[in-house]
């Protein structure tokens, strides 16, 4: 009787290690997760957009900040960098017509180069995926 019980607390115990494991191994996965984040998406009506900004970078020969980061000046994109700016800084409520509206232009950037590329996701349910 005495075998049965250390038998069933050995067990007890591995399985609790190893869910600690999973846990653990799991809240490291979501720490890596990057997601396209604005705080201009008050009303969501579409998942967020998972991006490794990294990954993507490095995958697509992405060398240069301002292909994404960009600052205009009177219709012409200057060498500046918008890098720790957010995007609806300045396309929230564009009031000036050359200027794209927050989700039209990441739909014009994300999205237009994907189809220039034919490569990456290119319709809504690829980049807006259920969790």
């Amino acid at each position: 009787m005495l075998m049965a019980n250390q038998k069933l607390i050995s067990s007890l115990l591995m399985l609790g290690v190893f869910s600690v494991f999973l846990f653990v191994a799991a809240g490291f996965a979501t720490d890596y997760i990057e997601t396209v984040a604005d705080s201009g998406f008050e009303k969501k009506t579409r998942p967020k957009v998972a991006f490794f900004h990294d990954d993507h970078n490095d995958k697509a020969g992405i060398d240069d900040c301002t292909v994404c980061h960009h600052i205009y000046e009177n219709g012409e994109k200057t060498e500046d960098m918008s890098v720790g700016m957010e995007c609806s800084e300045c396309h929230l409520s564009a009031t000036d017509a050359a200027v794209p509206d927050l989700i039209r232009v990441y739909h014009l950037q994300c999205g237009g180069c994907h189809m220039a590329q034919k490569a990456g996701p290119m319709t809504c349910g690829e980049c807006h995926r259920k969790q």
